[in-house]
């Protein structure tokens, strides 16, 4: 799934256990700062891991439909296979 804010927010501080709007609060319900300019960092690393993940496996997903198209095998066969 597409990182989030309050999925970069929960990645900077550990303490954080709910998110309602821009107030974060701790298990005790206690409000907990945070640095928005940090958070929007974490989220561009975050988004540019998910997209590099994403892309990885697209191309491993093609090389492996390549190397079974290479072996001989059908369209139907490799859709049979991968069971779509």
């Amino acid at each position: 799934m597409q990182p989030t804010i309050h999925n970069a927010i929960f990645s900077i501080n550990p303490l954080i256990v709910t998110i309602v709007g821009e107030t974060a609060y701790d298990k005790d319900q206690k409000e907990v700062s945070y640095d928005m300019g940090q958070a929007q960092a974490k989220l561009t690393e975050l988004q540019n891991s998910y997209t590099a993940e994403q892309t990885a496996q697209a191309n491993a997903k093609a090389s492996a439909l390549a190397k079974l198209t290479a072996l001989g095998l059908t369209q139907a066969e490799i859709s049979a296979i991968l069971g779509v």
